[in-house]
């Protein structure tokens, strides 16, 4: 595993971003060429966002796969992270410039009365922070303490996500209970470590 890690190290984030917009781009090129079905706003709107919410679950498995396992991918998960994000945007894109059609009040109108609008764009809106701090210089002008209680929000919109799109469906259907079951999976992991790591850090400040 060392020597995974050790070559891992080597490799350049900068081709993940190129790759994690690949499958954006071609539903875009589908939806303009009739290759989504009848409704193929709809469907790239929804597509977005499961795209969104699968690297916000790749984003969660890295501790926990380092843990378990001694694959280390922590130098890929800020990339996994603003990927998601772009993936957010472009969700909201369609949905606010194709589905209500910068209908301002009308989506507003749909912020405020359907419950699953609502969770999605509070998930939106606890994500924009994490984004635009994301950068090396914001981490040293916060400190690695205040970053790390900031981006601990990353928990709190993947649920939110997970919640979204539980409750867009309408009905029961796996692929959305499995996301959420997936979610609260990974965050779970992380609860035995979080008492015996706060204390660890108690003591090293005591001495």
């Amino acid at each position: 595993m060392d020597r995974l890690n050790a070559a891992l190290r080597r490799v350049p984030v900068w081709p993940l971003y190129l790759l994690g917009f690949l499958p954006a781009v071609w539903l875009f090129w589908l939806a303009l060429t009739g290759g989504l079905g009848p409704d193929p706003v709809k469907t790239l709107e929804h597509r977005y966002g499961e795209i969104a919410l699968q690297l916000m679950v790749a984003g969660l498995a890295v501790t926990p796969l380092r843990r378990l396992t001694g694959l280390s991918l922590i130098r890929f998960r800020r990339a996994l992270g603003l990927l998601a994000f772009g993936h957010v945007v472009l969700h909201l894109g369609v949905w606010l410039g194709l589905d209500v059609q910068l209908d301002l009040a009308q989506a507003w109108a749909d912020v405020v009365k359907r419950p699953y609008i609502t969770i999605g764009m509070a998930g939106f809106l606890l994500l924009v922070p994490l984004a635009l701090t994301s950068t090396d210089a914001a981490l040293r002008r916060m400190g690695p303490v205040a970053w790390r209680r900031l981006h601990r929000l990353t928990y709190v919109a993947a649920l939110a996500g997970a919640i979204h799109y539980v409750m867009l469906v309408k009905v029961w259907e796996v692929a959305p209970l499995a996301y959420l079951a997936v979610i609260l999976l990974l965050l779970a992991l992380r609860l035995p470590l979080a008492g015996p790591r706060r204390r660890r850090m108690q003591d090293a400040g005591a001495r």
